[in-house]
């Protein structure tokens, strides 16, 4: 195979993403609210801030069964290469937050 042809390959192989700069400065988020149905899984974002009464769904994610499997096992790799790096990540007992959201998953 000549160069050319490697280099052909290679290209099929890749995606091209693009980031709008909008996108590209995050939405901050201290809560995930999670829910699937049998088609779907469901990630919502929430930012609570103290001595606000009221919070909104920031970002929502909606994912195949498949896609949030994948997404799981991503950011567990993820989080053992920083914790590698950078020492264990201790998790802090987080008050409950009352929600009237229906029936959820947190994380």
């Amino acid at each position: 195979m000549s160069d050319d042809q490697n280099k052909q390959k290679k290209k099929q192989g890749q995606i091209n993403i693009e980031l709008d700069e909008s996108v590209a400065q995050g939405i901050y988020s201290n809560l995930a609210i999670i829910n699937h149905s049998q088609s779907e899984f469901i990630l919502d974002f929430v930012s609570i801030m103290p001595g606000v009464p009221k919070s909104k769904v920031k970002s929502r994610i909606i994912l195949t069964p498949q896609h949030a499997k994948r997404l799981l096992k991503a950011l567990h790799d993820n989080i053992q290469r920083f914790e590698k790096a950078h020492g264990e990540v201790k998790e802090q007992e987080q008050p409950a937050i009352p929600l009237n959201f229906g029936p959820t998953g947190e994380a």
